[in-house]
């Protein structure tokens, strides 16, 4: 009983803690705007200006997370390695992006339909 009660406190710990840290949408979508990364890679995500920049709506929020704090340790000097990326234009965008910017227009971007994503 005592381990039944323990597991059950211990997953609405983690529920909770999960809930407090939820992405917000609206507040991706403003840091999508604010930090102008439509003129890249379009309003709507999926329209870039280049066919070089790669499609964001649709993409996984996890990755999309980790791409951008690998843009951040790229240009804060890392050396190159699989968790570091070197790009003059991303890096120098990503390093005004808080650790929550990036968190919320990776969900928002994440959420957006695209030929990214999986019909069901």
């Amino acid at each position: 009983m005592k381990k039944l009660t323990l597991a059950l406190t211990a997953s609405l710990v983690t529920a909770f803690g999960a809930s407090v840290h939820a992405a917000d949408l609206a507040a991706g979508q403003e840091a999508f705007q604010k930090y102008t990364c439509a003129s890249c890679h379009g309003a709507d995500a999926k329209t870039s200006t280049l066919p070089s920049y790669p499609i964001l709506a649709g993409q996984h929020a996890d990755y999309l997370a980790h791409s951008l704090k690998a843009y951040k340790r790229g240009q804060a000097g890392a050396p190159a390695s699989s968790n570091v990326r070197k790009n003059a234009v991303m890096g120098a965008m990503v390093q005004q992006l808080s650790d929550e910017d990036i968190a919320n227009i990776s969900a928002w971007l994440a959420s957006l339909p695209s030929p990214l994503s999986v019909s069901k």
